[in-house]
């Protein structure tokens, strides 16, 4: 399917039945799902286009809120190993709603990052916590690395 993102080097395994995609942070290879596919674009988007260091970047990050436990996305590392940014993905017929927001900022409340960021691989919403109004902007677009 084709994404608003830039293609990548694609390395996809498995069989015709149940493929796979080779995750670069997870170093391994991943069921191939409509989801899966649009969060590799946006990590590949990330670091080759906007500089984001692979380092700190690490996705399917478990959470735990009482006996619940989720998993966001994607999330970027600050070099003390906090927070930064939260990133959650949706499969590309899926619609952006305010479901999709308060499920990231469900995640936000136990990891307190700074950026918000949501894609279906088609549309991206990009925010930042402002600390004076103590609220979240939106950005115009994804910040490049050097710019968090």
């Amino acid at each position: 399917m084709q994404l608003n993102l830039p293609g990548f080097d694609i390395k996809i395994g498995g069989t015709k039945a149940r493929p796979t995609v080779f995750d670069i942070l997870r170093r391994k290879y991943v069921a191939l799902t409509p989801e899966e596919w649009v969060r590799q674009h946006f990590v590949h988007y990330l670091i080759e286009t906007k500089g984001y260091p692979a380092t700190l970047l690490a996705n399917e990050v478990k959470l735990s809120i009482g006996a619940k436990v989720l998993r966001a996305d994607s999330v970027l590392y600050t070099t003390a190993l906090t927070p930064r940014m939260i990133i959650e993905y949706k499969a590309p017929h899926i619609k952006i709603s305010q479901h999709t927001f308060d499920q990231i900022f469900a995640y936000n409340l136990l990891l307190r990052a700074q950026y918000l960021v949501i894609s279906n691989g088609l549309h991206h919403y990009c925010c930042k916590y402002d600390e004076s109004l103590q609220k979240y902007l939106f950005l115009e677009e994804i910040p490049n690395y050097e710019n968090l």
